[in-house]
């Protein structure tokens, strides 16, 4: 019990330590990515993340058109790494 205490307040201690420093720029609010950004920069994530570790490149964009680029995020990532299904499609039942 207590090695579970432990490792959830350094878990939640590691957590907001990463997120402390979060931001996100204001540029581009005349003309904010839609839809087909938004596929296309989730179907990008994998590299976008890696860039950002090593520069000051942003995985995701903000601001945003709102719930269309959300969805269309959703489905660039789902896109890329095989959606919800491709580890389903191989177990016979």
């Amino acid at each position: 019990m207590k090695k579970r205490m432990f490792v959830f307040v350094i878990l939640a201690a590691a957590v907001l330590f990463f997120t402390s420093c979060a931001t996100q720029s204001m540029g581009n609010i005349t003309n904010p990515p839609g839809f087909f950004k938004g596929v296309f920069h989730g179907f990008i994530l994998l590299f976008s993340f890696i860039a950002s570790l090593f520069t000051d490149y942003e995985i995701y964009a903000f601001p945003n058109a709102g719930g269309w680029y959300n969805f269309g995020y959703l489905v660039g990532v789902m896109l890329f790494f095989g959606g919800g299904g491709a580890g389903a499609k191989g177990k016979r039942c």
